[in-house]
C-alpha cells in the first residue's frame, strides 16, 4: 500500500529526558515513531470534547503514549450510569466533575503530561478560543448540534479533528481536515430529522464498544501527530461488533459544502441547536399547551383522574423501569400509524418516554389522529424518578 501520509502536524519537543526515555523506549525502537516522532507526541497539544465513553480510552492512551498537553472539556459529573463504558471514571469518583476526574487517572497514568481542564459546556461563545489553544481535536460527543458545531469551528480554524461515533454494537470513525480532505458536513451535510436517531442514553451501547472505537480515535491522532501511516482523511472506518468485521468507505470532499466547499454559505458559527432541532416542529407545536409535570401527573393519579398512562420507551428501557400504573406502547408503533387504534377513545392519553423527546413526538401523532385532549409528561420517568419516588433505579 502507498504511504498517503500527510505532514507531521507537530514540531518536535528539543529533547526527552532520560526518564521519558525509558518510559517510551517502547516506541522509540520503533523505525517509523523513534526519537523524533516521540518528541512531536511531547510537544503535541490535545482537546478531547468529551470525558466520556470515547473520550476515556482516548485520554488514557494519549497520556500513556506522552502526548505533553492533553485539554478535557466536559460539563458534566459522575453517574453511576456512566462507570460501564466509561472506564477512566471509578466508583469512588460518583458525582465529581468528570473533568476533574479525567485530569486525576490521567495524571496517575503519566504524571509528566498536563492536563488543561475546561469544566464548561462547549458553546459558540468559548468554542473557537478553546480550539484555537490546541494541535488536535479528538471528538467524543454523542448529541449532533454539538458535531456540527465542533466541525464548523475545527474548519474555520483551519485544525484537523477526529471524529468518532457509537451506538449499541456499531460504531463510526474519521479524520475530518479541511485542508487536506472532507469535513464532517461533506459526509452529513443535514442532520437526520429530529427523533430519528436515538442516543445512547435512549438506545444503550456496548460498553466494550468505546474501547474499540476510542482507541482508533488514538491511533490516528498519534499517526497525524507524528506524519505516520495512512490516516482516516478521506475514508470513513465502521466497525460492526457483533459481526467482528471493520470496512472503510471512501469520502469525497464535496466541492458544494455548506463549510469548506468552493463558495461556502455557512461562514461563521449558526444556532446549532435551532440547525439540528431537538424535537421536530410539529412536536413542538403540539406541546404547546399539553404538557404536564411528574408532579402533576401523580396528583392525576391520586385523585383518580381518567387517564390511560402510556410509556413510549422501547420494551429493554420498560423492563428496566416504569411510571406505576402505565402500558408500554413504542412510540415507532405510534408513529407508523400501527398502534393509533389502541388509544383510548373514552380516557385521557398520557404519554411519557425517558426525558421528554419521544413522548413529544407521540403526542404529535396522536393530536393529528384527533386526541386532541392528549398530553405529555415534562422530564419522562427521570423527573418521576427525581421528583416522586427515587427508590426506582434511573439509568
Amino acid at each position: 500500500m502507498p504511504d498517503m501520509s500527510l505532514p507531521p502536524l507537530v514540531e518536535p519537543a528539543a529533547e526527552l529526558s532520560v526518564d521519558e526515555v525509558r518510559r517510551y523506549s517502547r516506541h522509540l525502537i520503533i523505525p517509523d515513531v523513534g526519537m523524533e516522532g516521540q518528541k512531536r507526541l511531547k510537544n503535541a497539544r490535545v482537546l478531547c470534547v468529551g470525558a466520556g465513553g470515547l473520550g476515556s480510552p482516548a485520554l488514557m492512551y494519549l497520556a500513556a503514549a506522552g502526548v505533553g498537553t492533553l485539554g478535557i472539556i466536559d460539563f458534566d459529573i459522575v453517574d453511576e450510569s456512566n462507570l460501564q463504558r466509561q472506564v477512566i471514571h471509578g466508583q469512588n469518583d460518583l458525582g465529581k466533575s468528570k473533568a476533574q476526574s479525567a485530569s486525576e487517572t490521567v495524571a496517575n497514568i503519566n504524571p509528566g503530561v498536563t492536563t488543561v481542564i475546561h469544566n464548561e459546556i462547549l458553546t459558540n461563545d468559548n468554542v473557537l478560543d478553546i480550539f484555537a489553544q490546541y494541535d488536535l481535536i479528538i471528538d467524543g460527543t454523542d448529541n449532533f448540534a454539538t458535531r456540527y458545531m465542533v466541525n464548523d469551528a475545527a474548519v474555520f480554524l483551519g485544525k484537523p479533528y477526529v471524529w468518532g461515533s457509537i451506538y449499541r454494537f456499531d460504531g463510526q470513525t474519521s479524520i475530518f481536515w479541511a485542508e487536506h480532505g472532507p469535513c464532517y458536513r461533506c459526509l452529513y451535510p443535514e442532520p437526520p430529522p429530529p427523533g430519528m436517531v436515538p442516543s445512547c442514553a435512549e438506545g444503550g451501547v456496548l460498553g466494550v464498544l468505546c474501547a474499540s472505537v476510542g482507541a482508533v480515535q488514538t491511533t490516528e491522532a498519534i499517526k497525524l501527530i507524528t506524519g505516520i501511516g495512512d490516516p482516516l482523511s478521506g475514508r470513513l472506518m465502521v466497525y460492526d461488533a457483533l459481526e467482528m468485521t471493520y470496512r472503510t468507505v471512501k469520502v469525497k470532499k464535496d466541492p458544494n459544502c455548506a463549510v469548506c466547499g468552493t463558495n461556502p454559505t455557512v461562514t461563521e458559527l449558526i444556532d446549532y441547536e435551532d440547525f439540528c432541532g431537538t424535537v421536530s416542529a410539529e412536536a413542538s407545536e403540539a406541546v404547546q399547551d399539553a404538557t404536564i409535570t411528574a408532579a402533576e401527573l401523580k396528583e392525576w393519579q391520586d385523585n383518580g383522574k381518567n387517564i390511560d398512562l402510556i410509556d413510549v420507551r422501547e420494551p429493554a428501557e420498560w423492563e428496566i423501569v416504569r411510571i406505576p400504573g402505565a402500558r408500554l406502547l413504542p412510540k415507532g408503533d405510534i408513529l407508523s400509524g400501527e398502534a393509533l387504534s389502541q388509544l383510548p377513545a373514552d380516557k385521557q392519553p398520557v404519554f411519557y418516554c425517558k426525558s421528554g423527546v419521544r413522548s413529544a413526538e407521540a403526542l404529535a401523532a396522536a393530536k393529528e389522529a384527533g386526541f386532541s385532549n392528549a398530553v405529555h409528561v415534562q422530564g419522562g420517568v427521570l423527573a418521576w424518578v427525581n421528583q416522586i419516588d427515587p427508590d426506582l433505579p434511573s439509568y
